[in-house]
């Protein structure tokens, strides 16, 4: 039986107007499905007129401007529940979901189903939850000592990923995709025992310690900044504090 990072993986990534999840918003979403390494992926797009004004640097990174996402894009609360619906559809069928940094992309559609449908993404998963697994987790914690930025350019260029378009929905999930499998094969004999769903669990755990770390190295080089170690989701801001 193959492993897990042999087997179908699903993929989601967003572009958005910021990097706030309290505030910012998703101007383009796409989840990828690749049934086997090598096999040519499935891709779901959405283009999200947001509403609100998008700032030049966001255009900058993504290269989507306000004016074409008016005339092109969709109101948000259909593709919210399009994209929602698409995350449970993989749940129920078992297949892991890779995301970057999940718990800025999760944690902005929770925000985005929050505003535009009076739902939350949790709801989506009480029947069945979903399994995520997120290569910038699983980097740090397989290879913690190696030095360097993590960004998904930077595991691309170290697990010899080809990254065509990046800040592209599409192209960046498709990468987080390859990025995992990558991992998979490398660290197999640490992984290929482990579930999903156990990984899952244990990725909580790992963000939580390795966010612990950076908040430690904030407070010794004098940054206020704070690190939240909430994975794959942060908890919702009480209304006072959003």
């Amino acid at each position: 039986m193959a492993c897990w990072y042999e087997g179908p993986l699903a993929a989601f990534d967003t572009e958005t107007t910021g990097v706030d999840v309290e505030s910012d918003r998703i101007v383009s979403a796409a989840v990828v499905v690749q049934d086997a390494p090598g096999a040519r992926p499935r891709v779901t797009r959405w283009l999200v007129n947001p509403g609100v004004p998008v700032p030049r640097a966001a255009t900058a990174v993504h290269g989507l401007t306000e004016e074409h996402l008016q005339h092109n894009g969709r109101w948000p609360a259909p593709v919210m529940r399009e994209i929602a619906e698409e995350l449970a559809a993989h749940a129920t069928a078992g297949r892991p979901l890779v995301v970057m940094n999940a718990p800025f992309d999760l944690t902005l559609l929770d925000r985005e189903l929050r505003r535009h449908r009076a739902s939350s993404l949790d709801r989506w998963f009480e029947a069945k939850p979903l399994l995520v697994l997120d290569p910038r987790v699983l980097d740090k914690q397989l290879d913690r000592y190696r030095k360097g930025r993590r960004t998904l350019t930077d595991l691309c260029a170290h697990y010899e990923v080809e990254l065509d378009g990046a800040h592209e929905a599409a192209a960046d999930a498709l990468a987080s995709l390859e990025v995992v499998r990558a991992v998979g094969r490398r660290f197999a004999a640490r992984l290929e025992r482990l579930s999903p769903s156990e990984l899952h669990t244990l990725q909580a755990g790992w963000h939580a310690a390795q966010a612990r770390g950076l908040q430690a190295w904030f407070a010794r080089s004098g940054s206020d900044e704070s690190v939240d170690p909430a994975w794959p989701l942060r908890p919702e801001l009480p209304a006072a504090a959003a």
